[in-house]
């Protein structure tokens, strides 16, 4: 039997992380994100009249007084809890999809879209270790380390990264010591052209540690 329970005693403690399960949230939610996902791009890249912007605000508003009531705290709200939506349900990730997730290491699809733009229609710079850092968490959990940190996260842009394209993100542990687990990713296109690359180091927390 393995499993960072296993190997990891006090894992509960570690972090004060919520014990995350997954949600059920209803097909409302999914609906929800990609109308949210498109409000993100237009919000961004709409060039309406002044009375078109004041209509919207409006909109907005109206959905905020609708949800503020329901604010939940972290790990209760499905956001980030729905593994079969693209981020798992999060606004906050681009929407992403898991293909493989073993303990040689996991690997993504992703579709970056205007939302994401930093000029000239490529990926911002600062999107791309978002993703990263995201994919070298996926990493520790596929392999069945403890919960752990980021420790430092290096990125190498090879390639404009270009928006409204499938692309695939890979990530696997290049090498293990005790606590510390050094980890790689890479960014590809479809032609497995090397968009960016990633390295980091993730620490497993301490009983205790925030």
């Amino acid at each position: 039997m393995t499993g960072p329970r296993i190997e990891d005693p006090e894992y509960g403690r570690h972090g004060g992380f919520p014990d995350f399960k997954p949600a059920t949230p209803g097909p409302g939610f999914g609906r929800f994100l990609t109308a949210m996902r498109r409000a993100q791009d237009l919000a961004v890249s709409a060039d309406p009249d002044g009375a078109t912007w004041d209509r919207a605000a409006d909109l907005v508003e109206e959905l905020t007084a609708l949800l503020g009531p329901f604010e939940a705290a972290e790990g209760v709200g499905p956001a980030n809890r729905v593994p079969s939506l693209p981020g798992r349900g999060s606004l906050l990730m681009p929407p992403y999809r898991i293909t493989r997730f073993d303990p040689d290491g996991v690997e993504l699809t992703v579709q970056f879209s205007r939302y994401h733009v930093g000029g000239n229609r490529a990926v911002h710079g600062g999107v791309l270790p978002l993703m990263f850092d995201s994919t070298f968490g996926m990493v520790v959990h596929a392999t069945g380390r403890p919960i752990s940190r980021t420790a430092f996260l290096h990125v190498d842009y090879r390639r404009v990264t270009p928006i409204d394209t499938p692309l695939t993100i890979r990530g696997w542990v290049r090498e293990a010591q005790g606590r510390k687990a050094f980890i790689n990713a890479e960014l590809r296109d479809g032609e497995e052209n090397l968009l960016a690359e990633a390295n980091g180091l993730m620490i497993r927390l301490l009983p205790g540690q925030p």
